[in-house]
């Protein structure tokens, strides 16, 4: 059987597990509390009055239950399972006003699908009014292959989730801020915090796990003196290849293996550089790696640990050429065409906004999901789910995506509910996409994040075997919230009249949502668009972090030992207002610079 919804040997795999599937169930307070990622105390979101965020473990065919509570009192929430295809459960995906109303304070929705593939996975509120995750809340999913195809070929297995800080969130939507400027990060972390070590024992092979948490700053990876062996991207098994650097962008996972050489006799360190810069792969432009975090694979603990991993010029693997494990072939022909054309735009009101097909994404009142399941015959009908960018594809299509990036910067753009192939991803300035399906590669990778580079496009491919509602979107925050969001309705004809949970409607309940009927909430006549919601909010709606410090137990003060504001020249993308400068220097943590090219 071959499916595109997840990779094909993922979905034997999962197949093979479901005679011994399980169920996991993690009980979730969602509270606020007082952390210090890079040294800085602030208000971060976590789970059950801790943070970092506790993980999800599960094995493939697993049913996993995460019960949600609540427990912010000045803010709604959700949660999003990033990676998992949810086959059969779109209800569960989770982006508020799209599979879902978002969960009002002091109130719970149950969570329940199929760990449906095996591979690296996170948990993420995806509100799409803001979400949530840059400030805390997020974790790693991690679904165990009892027929991983790598079995034996390594010893034991680590995480490795790279993130930026921010001080504090800038708002975008500000009608002076024409630039499209983003908040710029203030510092990186790596597992939540600074200065890793990972026990390296000679003899043994390590499966490092690597997640971007990112809102903004994709991450560049390198390991002193040792190959990766990349195994997986994005949940998707690949024929192993060799890497010496690795390019990690927001939302995208790999997993590596790492040996120690018989001849190591050391500690080795590891440098993740935070890459700001518009367009890693162009040599004429100057680049600037302000934020970089340096840790250890430590073979001897008696020894110093006092190394800096120095790279005199990023070149990571080009990761449009690796090949699925099977040797899956390309699709050779496709059904539908969906075309996004992304630019930077303004609004009614002359607010900086993102555009696909020169439209930004506006949420409407009711959840897309919930209007494709009470409009009957007109749930085919584009028009009735209002400007949420919204593509009708049939049950079985080959559905071809196209984007193209006008942008002078590189963007990763996600797609929910499928793994799609990488048909192609053009150079950097190869413009827009000729119309000419030719020179594809026979055997593409399959994931679920593409970057998409500058003044360039990507051609992508998944077979529509999987209905729901699902969205295709930069995995940069702000973007998102800036309305860089498109909706694949994936067979709406096979939708209607689905049911949700009770919990589910009480949220909707509760917030005096509507949850029936067209974008507007009218039953009566849903191809009536004149109470759709056309017009975005000027201001975030979500999480603002320097408004909550009242709902806060009072915190111990925590010491800055030292500080520090980087001049614009060091500033990978220029000035910015003193609250979000960088707040400690680079004596504060073990961090290289790499030197600019000449």
């Amino acid at each position: 059987m071959f499916s595109s919804i997840i990779h094909p040997f993922a979905y034997l795999t999962a197949l093979g597990a479901l005679a011994r599937a399980g169920t996991v169930t993690y009980d979730w307070n969602v509270t606020w509390v007082w952390a210090s990622p890079d040294g800085f105390g602030r208000p971060v979101i976590g789970i059950n009055n801790e943070w970092p965020c506790p993980q999800i473990n599960a094995t493939a065919g697993d049913t996993v239950v995460v019960n949600l509570n609540n427990k912010l009192d000045n803010q709604t929430t959700g949660l999003h399972f990033h990676g998992m295809n949810q086959v059969q459960t779109s209800d569960m995906d989770g982006p508020s006003g799209v599979t879902q109303c978002p969960i009002p304070p002091n109130s719970s929705v149950k969570y329940q699908f199929t760990a449906d593939a095996p591979g690296t996975y996170w948990c993420v509120d995806h509100s799409h009014n803001m979400g949530q995750y840059p400030d805390g809340l997020r974790g790693s999913l991690i679904v165990q292959d009892p027929n991983d195809p790598y079995a034996g070929k390594y010893d034991e297995e680590h995480i490795l989730a790279v993130s930026d800080c921010t001080t504090a969130v800038q708002n975008m939507l500000t009608p002076n801020n024409t630039q499209f400027k983003p908040p710029i990060p203030d510092n990186i972390t790596v597992n939540e915090g600074q200065g890793l070590q990972v026990d390296f024992v000679k003899g043994k092979t390590y499966r490092i796990r690597m997640i971007n948490y990112a809102a903004f700053g994709a991450a560049m990876v390198h390991f002193d003196s040792h190959t990766m062996n990349i195994i997986m991207n994005d949940g998707a098994y690949i024929q192993k290849t060799d890497a010496y650097q690795l390019h990690l962008a927001p939302a995208q996972r790999y997993d590596v293996l790492i040996s120690p050489n018989d001849s190591d006799n050391g500690n080795y360190p590891f440098l993740v550089s935070l890459d700001l810069n518009r367009d890693w792969t162009n040599a004429t432009e100057e680049k600037t790696w302000a934020h970089n975090y340096t840790g250890y694979l430590v073979m001897d603990s008696t020894q110093p640990m006092n190394k800096t991993d120095v790279v005199d010029v990023w070149n990571p693997v080009d990761d449009a050429s690796f090949k699925p494990y099977d040797g899956a072939a390309a699709y050779s022909a496709y059904d539908s065409l969906v075309k996004l054309d992304f630019n930077f735009c303004l609004d009614q009101n002359g607010y900086p906004r993102s555009c696909f097909n020169n439209l930004t994404y506006i949420s409407q009142q009711v959840p897309t999901l919930y209007s494709v399941a009470t409009t009957g015959d007109q749930n085919t009908n584009p028009v009735i789910y209002g400007q949420v960018n919204p593509f009708i594809v049939n049950y079985n299509d080959t559905v071809q995506v196209v984007v193209y990036n006008a942008d002078i910067s590189s963007h990763p753009f996600h797609l929910h509910g499928h793994h799609f192939q990488v048909l192609e991803r053009a150079a950097s300035g190869a413009g827009n996409w000729s119309g000419t399906d030719s020179g594809y590669a026979a055997n593409p990778p399959m994931r679920d994040t593409v970057v998409v580079m500058p003044n360039s496009y990507a051609v992508l491919r998944f077979r529509a075997t999987n209905p729901g509602v699902w969205l295709f979107h930069c995995h940069i925050e702000w973007h998102v919230e800036m309305g860089l969001t498109a909706t694949i309705i994936e067979a709406p004809d096979r939708l209607r009249n689905m049911t949700f949970p009770d919990d589910h409607i009480d949220a909707c309940k509760k917030l005096g949502t509507p949850y029936q009927g067209n974008a507007a909430g009218n039953t009566e006549n849903v191809t009536d668009t004149s109470d759709f919601v056309t017009v975005p909010p000027t201001t975030y709606n979500g999480y603002q972090p320097m408004r909550v410090v009242d709902v806060m137990p009072t915190p111990r003060p925590r010491p800055r030992p030292c500080t520090y504001t980087y001049t614009s020249s060091e500033d990978a993308m220029g000035p910015r207002p003193p609250l979000f400068r960088s707040s400690y220097p680079k004596s504060c943590y073990t961090t290289v610079k790499l030197p600019k090219k000449d």
